[in-house]
């Protein structure tokens, strides 16, 4: 877990995707993260964490529901969304704080 938390804590804005494999809207966010991925390059660092193998991290940031991805910069929080989000939007949020 700490070495979430140093991953977070950096400058470079950390798009973190919270997921399940039997999650079927995780599996349509999975092309979308790819594509800003590309779109973006080494703008954005993106984090995928599997809720039910970091239980106690999902827990502890109050995830509820999957897909929720979380925008860190600098360890705060800059944006969250839960649900299927498109490429779009995902990049116009991450563009605000590059």
């Amino acid at each position: 877990m700490s070495s979430f938390f140093n991953i977070i804590a950096s400058d470079q804005p950390v798009l973190v995707d919270f997921f399940a494999d039997w999650c079927g809207p995780c599996k349509t966010m999975s092309p979308i993260l790819k594509e800003v991925k590309s779109s973006l390059g080494d703008k954005v660092k993106i984090l995928k964490i599997d809720v039910d193998k970091n239980n106690r991290l999902a827990t502890s940031l109050s995830v509820q529901g999957v897909p929720t991805l979380i925008l860190y910069k600098k360890s705060k929080v800059m944006w969250r969304q839960s649900g299927v989000i498109p490429k779009n939007d995902i990049i116009s949020k991450i563009n605000k704080f590059l």
